[in-house]
């Protein structure tokens, strides 16, 4: 059988509900990666919170950071990386559009520094993973540099409104996403960018058609990079618009879902006698 590419989304996909990798869908990427296949990781995530996902799978291709605005190989220096933040003006606009409405807090990520407009031990608890620069503060007075992402986490009532404004007044300049349960988090990047625009380029140097390319997510984030793969995969657990576009559904994040669709199509041995 010919290299395939499998894409793996962190959180809700590869990630059981306890953040960990269970044991058979690590052993049944681990055995496609043995017949020759190769695996990559598309998140949301920075890479100071997905790095040790890639180091436990042992991966060696880049990987895709923040949606898709930071794309970089962590073992090959040779790797063009890509970076497209969003400019310190379009915040501004977008700070300032958001006074309107009730929100908790702002946060907003270059690279692997943070800032946060107020203290917040919980929403601190998410970013702090890889020990990041944290600032704490008015964003629009310690915000020196474009940042790589832009996070609101609105109030609940107001989520939907804010992301409806977001699309009237910026539409040309950044694109937004919303996380999943708990939290009404709105994602913030620049305009055009996803994880199917990184997916892409990894795909390109690595020299795997798209027909060859088997991807796996479960929210809005992951509807790109799901409708680019030749096989896009929702989880069982995906919102219903990811489920409706997907080319299959497999079982939940805490079902082994992944490696039951590579078990069956890669034609590998299961997990379970590996």
């Amino acid at each position: 059988m010919k290299p395939h590419l499998i894409v793996l989304d962190l959180d809700g996909t590869l990630l059981t509900d306890e953040k960990i990798i269970s044991a058979k869908t690590e052993q049944t990427l681990m055995a496609a990666k043995a017949e020759g296949h190769q695996v990559m990781i598309a998140t949301g995530r920075p890479y100071r919170a997905s790095e040790p996902y890639y180091r436990q799978l042992g991966l060696d291709l880049p990987i895709v950071n923040f949606n898709g605005a930071f794309v970089h190989h962590p073992k090959d220096r040779s790797w063009k990386t890509i970076h497209e933040p969003i400019s310190l003006p379009v915040v501004g606009d977008v700070m300032e559009t958001i006074q309107d409405f009730n929100f908790h807090n702002i946060v907003a990520e270059v690279q692997d520094d943070v800032y946060v407009h107020q203290h917040d031990e919980k929403l601190l608890n998410i970013f702090t993973m890889g020990d990041p620069k944290v600032t704490v503060g008015d964003i629009r007075s310690y915000l020196k540099d474009n940042p790589t992402s832009l996070l609101i986490h609105p109030d609940a009532a107001d989520a939907d409104r804010i992301r409806d404004r977001l699309g009237e007044v910026h539409a040309e300049v950044v694109d937004h996403r919303r996380w999943g349960a708990p939290w009404y988090v709105i994602e913030i990047i620049r305009h055009g960018l996803n994880k199917a625009v990184g997916l892409s380029a990894v795909a390109e140097w690595a020299g795997i058609p798209r027909d060859r390319i088997i991807a796996f997510g479960d929210e809005d984030n992951d509807l790109e990079m799901i409708e680019y793969a030749g096989t896009g995969v929702a989880m069982g657990n995906a919102i219903g618009e990811l489920k409706t576009i997907a080319d299959e559904v497999t079982g939940t994040n805490n079902e082994d879902g992944i490696a039951a669709v590579l078990e069956e199509r890669l034609k590998l041995k299961s997990a379970s006698r590996i």
